[in-house]
């Protein structure tokens, strides 16, 4: 069985270099300027291809989460796997 490269977008790329420390939905939004539906779409791929993590928010404290709802992506914080840093680096 081949193994396929998950081929990112700039877009995606642009993201996934945002979150080498986690941020919230809306950090992202205003450093990027990406379209809330953008943003949106690409962190669902970027989730999917497992180049980042969601977590979810409890006062100060934030912990990882396997369940995000995706309709809702703007109440979760965004961070890199290993996976992702790695796709950064080869880029």
């Amino acid at each position: 069985m081949s193994k396929r490269k998950k081929k990112i977008t700039k877009t995606e790329q642009q993201v996934l270099e945002k979150l080498i420390f986690p941020e919230t939905f809306q950090d992202i939004l205003d450093e990027t300027g990406l379209l809330y539906g953008e943003l949106r779409d690409d962190l669902i791929n970027l989730l999917s291809f497992g180049f980042i993590e969601a977590y979810e928010r409890s006062g100060t404290k934030i912990a990882l989460t396997s369940f995000y709802d995706s309709d809702n992506l703007q109440d979760f914080t965004f961070r890199a796997t290993s996976k992702g840093l790695a796709e950064i680096k080869s880029r």
